[in-house]
């Protein structure tokens, strides 16, 4: 296998974008949460691509799959972080809609490029 340029996927390239829209998401968030939701939030959007990018650079299928797994977990560590963030009322319904389907949509792209490795 050769290596991937992950620059050049669009699994990273979504989950690129979805931290820079987690960043101005919890931007808005009460400050009591700032060590809390928000630091958690942030750390697993970053995670997506980071983990993305680093399997990227693996020299088998076998482990840039390990490293989308963990990938795939943080996306949906961030989905239940936006979940909490709804039920907590920081966010617009419209809002969690649209973000919760930008989740979704990551995250089966993860698992089709990890289906397409086997």
């Amino acid at each position: 296998m050769g290596r991937h340029n992950f620059k050049k996927m669009k699994i990273w390239e979504e989950s690129i974008k979805l931290v820079g829209t987690s960043y101005n998401l919890t931007k808005s968030f009460p400050d009591s949460e700032k060590f809390n939701l928000v630091s958690q939030m942030n750390r697993s959007a970053v995670s997506i691509p980071s983990n993305i990018a680093e399997g990227s650079s693996k020299s088998t299928n076998k482990h840039f799959k390990k490293f989308l797994e963990t990938s795939l977990g943080s996306a949906f560590e961030w989905e239940t972080q936006l979940i909490v963030a709804r039920n907590e009322n920081y966010l617009l319904e419209k809002e969690f809609i649209d973000l919760e389907n930008r989740i979704l949509q990551i995250q089966k792209m993860i698992g089709s490029f990890m289906d397409k490795l086997e």
